[in-house]
């Protein structure tokens, strides 16, 4: 069983009792190291229902099971232990238990919808407005609390509006009740209650104890406040906790993921074994070396180096760009040569960039050169909700009668005009064959017969007048000033910080927009708003059934947790960029970008491409950029300079 294994991978499966802590690099086999332990556990005489397993996706746990199965049907084991995400496994124990926290066994797990139309009947019973931002903090504050075990009245609301202090703790205690009520649990509570039940009863807490006397982790970097909690409750009394993880692949801080959780392992469990997977089955020499130098300016890690037997293999390339189109030029140019002259896949080529806003360019380029490409985890430039909403203002400048267009942003901000009235107008529209925006004139003037509220009347009159007034901007003023004009006029950076999750990626978005917009007038000697239009219509609708299946990839950083391809691209070295600028005020955000920055160069198993722009237009002016630290770190003898 153990005879492909490597002696630091033999090491980890052989160990039994105890705590260990298995520092496994990228591309260093984790995966087979807690499979084969399983079947070792197994082999050595431990049950296979004593043995429990845990990791953080559905995917992962299907993997494991099948690779466990296989090893258990050459061992002619029939039972299988106990393989699952965390909340999977508190389902299981909740199913099991959950009668000691006063719900019935019979209770149902709430899905999104389900919750969230529970949380708009408790706001709207206490009277706090349900408009789509409130609602998606509240949603987030609830879980949040959740996963950080807190009850009503532990949370520290002083990062937030005075109207939200006084209004949600009431909100997380109906909401609570209403659960209960209704014998049910949403997906948080599968953690929340199932720690509670720990703490709460430990007899029960006893029960699972000696279920599974053997506990392995996956990803263990990856845990939060409850799973981490859950882990530390269940093998009090065996000691038996085996993690696998990655300090320097700690990433989601901003999911909840705590990273001092895996560094303070030896703390939790003194005299704990650690083993360092550092053999690298995925990367040439010079990509890991890099990779190394780069990560090792981080003070809170457990020391570990990355070595490969596949050779050095080529250095990498490092592309120093006059400005973003200059940048998107290259990168594209080179894609296409690996495709073309190297042979290799395009599924086997991805572009990396650390906001999604940088995929504008990339994908304009891609479109032109027809290289079929595909957002992983994300959405194609010109489909984004933003994107589209500024576009749908622009459109009703140019036409009348554009109803699509006019649904869009009728209620951008809220007008108190509802869908009912919507559609009355838009049938209104039809049966008298009158233009959309010529029908609301008529409406707003008496005109026409349609009854509407006065206040529904003067919302009206003020959504054509803002169209007016863009019209006459767009009469006396170039298309990129009707563009910015657009976003000021509608006030749409106010609507978009309703929502302070996503506010910043979207704002940079419709700023990437502007950009676009400022591209076009250079390109075109006539550059009208509508030639504009059609252009950004054509790109949003692409018809990608001349296209080879095969696509390129293109993603954020963080979505490229996991996954390998022989080029890779990472994309927009520079201060402000990577590191993002809201990491300035704080050492640990930095050091998790620093460790973002490694996951990604760490994906490349043949090339790796780094690319720097030295000036960009962004945030409507042009800007000189500073290379980013990370570059200033990796030793220049791994790089070398394409000119």
């Amino acid at each position: 069983m153990t005879h492909t294994l490597n002696p630091h991978q033999i090491s980890a499966v052989k160990h039994i009792d105890g705590p260990l802590l298995v520092i496994a690099g990228a591309g260093s086999g984790k995966t087979r190291v807690v499979t084969n332990r399983i079947a070792y556990l197994i082999q050595e005489g431990i049950a296979p229902n004593k043995i429990c397993a845990v990791t953080f996706t559905n995917k992962a746990a299907g993997e494991m099971q099948e690779r466990i199965g296989q090893l258990l049907v050459e061992q002619n084991v029939s039972s299988h232990p106990t393989i699952c995400t965390f909340h999977s496994l508190g389902a299981r124990i909740m199913r099991e238990s959950i009668q000691h926290l006063g719900y019935k066994a019979d209770f149902v797990i709430y899905d999104e919808d389900d919750t969230s139309k529970l949380l708009r009947g408790c706001m709207q019973s206490l009277d706090i407005s349900k408009e789509s931002a409130q609602f998606k903090l509240f949603r987030k504050l609830i879980s949040h609390s959740k996963n950080q075990l807190q009850e009503v009245g532990d949370m520290d609301l002083s990062d937030e509006s005075s109207q939200v202090q006084a209004s949600f703790p009431a909100c997380y205690k109906l909401y609570q009740e209403r659960l209960l009520q209704a014998n049910a649990l949403d997906f948080d509570d599968l953690l929340y209650l199932t720690v509670r039940l720990f703490r709460e009863h430990p007899e029960v807490l006893e029960q699972y104890q000696q279920k599974w006397p053997y506990l392995l982790i996956d990803e263990y970097q990856d845990t939060n406040r409850a799973q981490y909690l859950i882990a530390q409750l269940l093998v009090q009394k065996s000691n038996n906790l085996f993690v696998v993880g990655d300090p320097d692949q700690s990433i989601y801080s901003w999911r909840g993921a705590n990273v001092r959780n895996i560094l303070n392992f030896e703390r939790d469990f003194p005299g704990a074994k650690i083993v360092r997977l550092e053999q690298n089955y995925r990367s040439r020499k010079n990509i890991l070396d890099a990779a190394n130098a780069l990560i090792k300016h981080n003070k809170n890690r457990l020391e570990k180096n990355l070595y490969s037997d596949r050779g050095d293999g080529e250095k990498i390339s490092y592309y120093i760009a006059e400005d973003e189109h200059d940048e998107a030029d290259f990168v594209v140019g080179e894609i296409d040569r690996l495709r073309n002259e190297e042979m290799i896949p395009l599924s086997e080529i991805c572009i990396f960039y650390r906001t999604n806003f940088q995929s504008r360019r990339f994908e304009d380029y891609l479109l032109r050169m027809r290289i079929p490409y595909q957002i992983i985890g994300g959405i194609s430039f010109y489909q984004r909700r933003e994107v589209k909403d500024i576009l749908a203002f622009l459109r009703l400048i140019v036409s009348d009668q554009d109803i699509v267009s006019f649904e869009r942003t009728i209620n951008i901000p809220k007008r108190g005009i509802g869908d009912t009235t919507i559609n009355k107008i838009c049938q209104l529209c039809e049966q008298i064959d009158t233009p959309t925006l010529a029908t609301c004139r008529a409406l707003v003037a008496g005109e026409q017969t349609m009854r509407l509220r006065e206040k529904q009347k003067i919302a009206l009159k003020e959504f054509l007048d803002l169209i007016d007034e863009l019209r006459e901007v767009h009469k006396q003023g170039c298309l990129q000033t009707t563009v910015i004009e657009t976003i000021k006029r509608t006030n749409y950076f106010d609507y978009l910080r309703q929502d302070k999750e996503t506010f910043e990626d979207r704002r940079a978005n419709v700023e990437e927009l502007i950009t676009k917009a400022h591209e076009f007038e250079g390109f075109y000697e006539d550059p009208t708003l509508t030639l504009f239009l059609e252009e950004l219509s054509l790109k949003g609708n692409l018809d990608e059934s001349d296209l080879e299946a095969e696509k390129l990839n293109l993603m954020t950083v963080h979505n490229s947790k996991g996954l390998e391809f022989d080029a890779a691209f990472l994309v927009g070295m520079e201060e402000d960029l990577f590191p993002h600028a809201n990491s300035r005020s704080s050492y640990e955000a930095v050091e998790e970008e620093r460790r973002l920055c490694y996951v990604g160069m760490t994906r490349a198993k043949e090339r790796l491409y780094f690319t720097v722009s030295k000036t960009r237009f962004m945030w409507g002016s042009y800007r000189v950029m500073r290379l980013s630290r990370f570059l200033k770190e990796i030793p220049r003898n791994y790089l070398k300079t394409i000119s």
